[in-house]
């Protein structure tokens, strides 16, 4: 079984290493700042007490960086951190970059998906080609039942 640990710089400013935050939900976004992504993002924010309760970090990762992802937090007043992942390294492990199609132009992107980790960074849950509506209630729900 694959364990899955990595470290991204994040929106606090410092170094975000996985294996000190499991369990562990990471999920996976297009861009700062977009109508779904900020939609997610308001979801995740609004449950993050709960999922702290049941003792799980909350991060999410795309490709953007960390002064985006900084003013994107700012903006909409998240209380977790956004990982910059530029260089696709952890997009890759998780292999959410995908060949998308957007107006008939294809281009390789980020394919909308939440991952949870154990305490030893083992994938419990994913979701992949993830709908936003109702999204982070479901991962909430998922991981109460466990």
């Amino acid at each position: 079984m694959q364990t899955y640990h990595f470290t991204l710089p994040s929106s606090s400013g410092e170094d975000f290493n996985s294996a000190d935050h499991l369990p562990l939900i990471v999920y996976f976004y297009p861009k700062d700042s977009t109508p779904g992504c900020t939609t997610e993002g308001l979801d995740f924010n609004a449950r993050l007490e709960q999922f702290k309760d049941l003792g799980y970090t909350v991060v999410g990762i795309s490709r953007d960086g960390v002064k985006s992802h900084q003013n994107f937090c700012v903006k909409q007043g998240f209380r977790f951190e956004l990982l910059s992942d530029k260089d696709e390294t952890v997009c890759k492990l998780f292999d959410v970059i995908k060949l998308k199609k957007l107006y008939g132009k294809e281009s390789l992107g980020i394919e909308r998906s939440t991952f949870v980790l154990d305490k030893e960074g083992h994938i419990a849950h994913e979701w992949r080609k993830v709908k936003v509506a109702g999204h982070a209630q479901e991962v909430l729900d998922t991981v109460s039942a466990s």
